[in-house]
């Protein structure tokens, strides 16, 4: 699945690409992707796009009217066509614009979305509830220690909420607990402020390097081909289950929190 800084990227990819353009025609394929498509998005047409903004794993294209929020789901992608091909299978939807380029959603699964809504995007009940971006001053220890306070919750669930804090997926929760020096599997009230502390640091040292390696890993978006795939970086301990570790060799161990894959080594982190 898409993680912060894949989305991330992919809205720096497609900005410079459609910010300023006019969407001359909408054409929906396929409505029903993970929430149907509603008629209300063909009122994205005649208007201009005047940015592009990531909220968590959300983009979201905003004009003069209203917002298109889109979500990439799980096998989602986002491609600016220059000069449009014959649409695919899983191609679902174009917005397309006045110079003839096309800005198009590819979707094989179908877990994306894309919803129009008019009133201020942070009232939309998909965006309101949603915590602090974690590249902002506002997720810093004090919050994250006040939040978590006497919680029994595993702490890399906790750091997987995003009603605690955005975008921290599964990937990027393994690799900053790893170099905190944390536990996954700790209760989030028995880890105190001071290693609060380093794991904000880390949460952020490590999503702002994965987006440095995607802007220079991705392809093209302009191009027909261009989809955005997983970075090209060398990933500490996750997928890396039964190898040893990077710090002490000692063999790392891999259980499942909340269903998903969580790999650790149990002498570095505690």
């Amino acid at each position: 699945m898409p993680e912060l800084p894949e989305v991330e990227v992919t809205g720096q990819g497609i900005r410079p690409l459609i910010v300023g353009k006019q969407v001359t025609q909408v054409i929906v394929r396929q409505p029903q992707l993970r929430w149907p498509v509603v008629p209300e998005t063909l009122q994205m047409q005649g208007q201009t796009v005047i940015s592009v903004e990531r909220r968590a794993k959300y983009l979201m294209l905003n004009t003069a009217v209203g917002t298109l929020i889109l979500h990439l789901g799980m096998s989602g992608s986002l491609r600016v066509l220059e000069q449009p091909s014959e649409a695919g299978k899983h191609d679902h939807l174009d917005l397309v614009f006045e110079d003839g380029s096309v800005l198009r959603l590819n979707d094989p699964r179908r877990f994306g979305a894309a919803i129009w809504w008019t009133d201020p995007v942070d009232s939309h009940p998909l965006i309101a509830s949603l915590g602090p971006e974690p590249l902002t001053s506002a997720f810093n220890a004090d919050y994250l220690a006040e939040k978590l306070k006497g919680k029994k919750k595993a702490i890399k669930l906790a750091l997987m909420d995003n009603h605690v804090v955005v975008g921290v997926g599964n990937i990027y929760a393994n690799e900053a607990l790893f170099c905190a020096g944390i536990d996954p599997r700790s209760p989030c009230g028995a880890v105190n402020q001071e290693r609060l502390a380093n794991l904000v640091d880390e949460v952020k040292t490590v999503l702002a390097r994965a987006i440095t390696q995607g802007g220079t890993t991705l392809k093209d978006f302009s191009k027909a081909d261009g989809k955005p795939g997983y970075f090209a970086q060398e990933l500490l301990v996750y997928g890396r289950g039964g190898e040893a570790c990077p710090v002490c060799q000692q063999t790392l161990s891999e259980v499942k929190l909340g269903q998903r894959a969580t790999v650790f080594c149990d002498r570095c982190q505690k």
